[in-house]
């Protein structure tokens, strides 16, 4: 019990939430300079000390940058710490943003007036108990005084001295406890609005996305290169042919050098730089795609109809990864085969098909788990690969269907445009 009486004697937020609330004072003494004055004040004096400078804290309160200020000053001296610093992820509830509606500078209104009454009553407590202590001081000393109406010291002894660092101790208990309570109101008077905590929301939810997308990017890019990287020296193993191992360490190095540019691009975005990135790969440099698929020994049938650099934005990159995704599942799970693959832009609609072979094996594990790696199984559950391909096309108001057909394996897209 003695210990949590004096831990707030050695904790820098008492002194702090001290400092605020007693600056917060300043107004009404400077106000009663002028009326009523203090020159021996009388009870009812310092009742109107504390009445007379409401009007200029409530005009003050229409101010929206008041709120700001008010706002910052509650983070560094009621919640001092690594949160006070804008940027950290730690937030004690107290908003810095300039007030956007008479609900907050209502709020800041009433956040004012307690900070000025708790600070001017703070204020003459804090004269009582120091003047209280340096009257014992004196008396110690052989002074004695007395201070109205607290204590009456009508003689001297070193007595008193021991009596001098307990109204010390009061005042830093009173002083903590009235912080705390400050520090209690300021979330609920100061807190961001409703439409401060949308937009914060809206916020982290756009990040969320965003570092889910720069996943899905990285999952697809060195997922597609190091498939292909590793068809092309399993192939190059095999066949013993110096040229065909040349020609396999040509493509591997083809691929790694576009994984690396894709993987610059997605470091750009990460760091924040302000250079403008590279745009992402669209639809109509899928040659790319189908280039690096032959030459890790797949045979590509491919129909392309209608025109892909017309397709928007968002549509053709999304459609790109969606290719490259199931192609790497292909070289992935069922190896070099033959791969059908058709993208079609017609009237609203564009449509991509790749089309596969089963494992000839009749095995039912190794059907199941090529089905699996290609697209999701014959059940269409499929891993990470087909459901990012479903989740791109269900953002995109479309849809993505996978499953056997007959001998082969199909993956379906179909997106509006």
């Amino acid at each position: 019990m003695p210990g949590l009486l004096l831990q707030p004697l050695i904790r820098a937020v008492t002194y702090t939430r001290w400092l605020h609330l007693l600056v917060g004072a300043f107004v009404p003494l400077a106000c009663a300079m002028v009326f009523p004055g203090l020159v021996d004040p009388s009870p009812s004096d310092w009742l109107l000390v504390a009445v007379v400078p409401l009007p200029l804290v409530l005009a003050a309160a229409l101010v929206p940058s008041m709120r700001r200020a008010e706002g910052l000053q509650a983070r560094l001296m009621l919640f001092p710490g690594p949160h006070a610093r804008a940027g950290n992820d730690e937030d004690p509830g107290v908003s810095t943003a300039p007030a956007a509606s008479w609900s907050d500078r209502a709020r800041t209104g009433a956040w004012l007036v307690l900070r000025l009454e708790a600070g001017f009553a703070l204020a003459l407590v804090t004269n009582a108990l120091l003047t209280l202590a340096l009257t014992f001081a004196g008396a110690a000393a052989g002074e004695p005084g007395r201070v109205f109406p607290l204590a009456r010291t009508t003689g001297t002894g070193m007595a008193y001295a021991l009596l001098v660092p307990v109204p010390v101790l009061v005042l830093v208990l009173i002083a903590a406890g009235a912080g705390a309570l400050m520090a209690r109101a300021a979330p609920r008077l100061l807190g961001p609005s409703v439409k401060e905590r949308l937009a914060a929301l809206e916020k982290r939810t756009e990040q969320l996305l965003e570092r889910n997308q720069i996943a899905r990017e990285l999952h697809d890019t060195l997922g597609h290169a190091l498939t292909l990287a590793v068809v092309q020296a399993g192939a190059a193993r095999t066949a013993g042919d110096p040229e065909f191992t040349d020609k396999a360490l040509e493509a591997i190095e083809e691929t790694g050098r576009a994984a690396l540019e894709d993987l610059d691009r997605v470091l750009l975005v990460l760091r924040e730089s302000g250079r403008p990135a590279a745009a992402r790969p669209a639809l109509d440099e899928a040659s790319r795609l189908l280039d690096s698929a032959r030459s890790s020994g797949a045979r590509i049938d491919a129909e392309v109809t209608g025109p892909l650099e017309r397709l928007p934005g968002p549509v053709s990159r999304e459609a790109y990864r969606m290719l490259q995704e199931a192609l790497t599942n292909v070289l992935r799970h069922a190896g070099p085969v033959r791969i059908g693959v058709r993208i079609a832009v017609e009237a609203a609609r564009l449509r991509l098909e790749v089309r596969n072979p089963l494992p000839a094996p009749a095995d039912p594990a190794t059907v199941t788990g090529s089905a699996a790696g290609s697209g999701g199984g014959s059940g269409g559950g499929g891993g990470r690969g087909l459901r990012g391909i479903r989740e791109r096309a269900t953002l995109l108001g479309g849809e993505a269907r996978a499953g056997r057909d007959g001998d082969d394996w199909l993956l379906h897209v179909d997106l509006p445009l």
